[in-house]
């Protein structure tokens, strides 16, 4: 990565339990809280619309959730609070 690309988009290092499953969704999660905050200073300095803003927003929550989903975060979340 570029150091325009560590100062645009930084990363931070995980902490919780390892596995490729938190891995990853905590990489989604990352670029969801960046393109978050780029979408909100878009519609914020009047780039985009209040309604084009929360259409992404929306299709951004989505694609979190989705990924949530196909990573099986939520089902060891569940098993790990019945152990």
């Amino acid at each position: 990565m570029a150091i325009n690309d560590d100062f645009l988009y930084p990363r931070s290092p995980y902490h919780g339990d390892f596995t490729l499953e938190n891995l990853l969704f905590n990489a989604n999660l990352q670029e969801f809280a960046q393109r978050t905050s780029l979408i909100c200073g878009l519609e914020t300095g009047g780039k985009i619309s209040s309604e084009e803003a929360y259409e992404k927003l929306k299709e951004l929550w989505q694609n979190l959730k989705q990924s949530k989903k196909n990573l099986n975060i939520a089902q060891e979340d569940q098993n790990s609070l019945e152990q």
